[in-house]
């Protein structure tokens, strides 16, 4: 049985990682234009051909995957009169690999299944490092006969592959996932300024959490910055969690939910954004927090 032929539009930190491992592993893949050349051509180097839109992608492909900021670039992917849906491809398959927002999804998987078409939920966890070895964690929200059938292309990229039930659920789980890590951010960074105002360096900090019951995976590239001033550990904007953190509070508001604590969560990269700085990464917020609290942080 042949191969279906992929996708993907969106090829940044993350993407091109992803259609990377897909193209390397024997499927035909069709990427998209994007402002970067860079991993365009990459990907063109191993294999890929170029499509100029979203549905000339959807003509020529079974599965898209989109891997782009959020909800507005997910729509206008889909909804634009160059998007998936114009491409008049019964049967196609599109993967959402952004965070996006659970309301805008299930509004999308209606309009597909209305053309013909199928929306399929599978936000990532972990870092571009991750993408780029083929090892990354997604959350599916899917159909199981869809997601029987997308699975060998998702192994392409994934390392941990979690079916969670229907379309929307993934990028649900996405957003509750993406507030535990946001909120040990701004706890880490609150902590860490509290600490050096009253003497602690950053080192001492760290030579008592990191060995203790309160590091984690999340705590150590976070410390990176701090103690390493390593930029790259950690390469997820302030711009990218405010905006998840923006998503959750839709979802909670929409099913009455009480978010007081990610209410405060939210608006510390409110904050940072507000003060220009939202193309920064997260383990800088503890610099930020660090200054409001009038602490010198080299």
């Amino acid at each position: 049985m042949a191969k279906p032929v992929i996708g993907f539009i969106g090829v940044g930190l993350m993407g091109h990682g992803m259609a990377k491992n897909i193209v390397e592993k024997g499927y035909e893949l069709v990427v998209m234009g994007h402002r970067n050349r860079a991993p365009v051509e990459d990907l063109v180097g191993r294999g890929a051909r170029e499509a100029a839109s979203a549905a000339e992608i959807g003509r020529q492909c079974d599965i898209v995957h989109l891997c782009v900021t959020g909800s507005p670039q997910v729509e206008a992917l889909i909804r634009g009169p160059d998007g998936l849906i114009a491409s008049g491809r019964d049967g196609l398959i599109v993967i959402d690999c952004s965070t996006s927002d659970p309301v805008s999804t299930l509004k999308l998987a209606e309009e597909l299944a209305a053309a013909g078409m199928v929306m399929v939920d599978a936000p990532l966890s972990r870092t571009p490092k991750e993408a780029e070895a083929g090892t990354l964690d997604t959350m599916v929200g899917a159909d199981p006969q869809v997601f029987a059938a997308i699975r060998p292309v998702l192994e392409c990229w994934a390392g941990v592959i979690v079916h969670l039930g229907p379309v929307g659920l993934g990028h649900k789980m996405k957003l509750i996932n993406n507030f535990i890590a946001m909120g040990y951010a701004v706890l880490y960074a609150e902590a860490l300024a509290i600490a050096r105002k009253n003497g602690l360096s950053a080192e001492q900090f760290d030579s008592v959490i990191a060995p203790g019951r309160m590091s984690s995976g999340f705590y150590q590239t976070f410390m990176k910055w701090t103690l390493e001033r390593d930029e790259s550990a950690h390469r997820f904007t302030i711009a990218n969690a405010h905006k998840d953190m923006r998503y959750l509070a839709n979802m909670a508001n929409a099913s009455g939910s009480v978010n007081s604590v990610q209410s405060v969560v939210k608006n510390a990269f409110a904050a940072m954004e507000a003060a220009g700085q939202g193309e920064r990464y997260v383990p800088m917020l503890a610099d930020f927090i660090a200054q409001m609290n009038g602490v010198e942080v080299e």
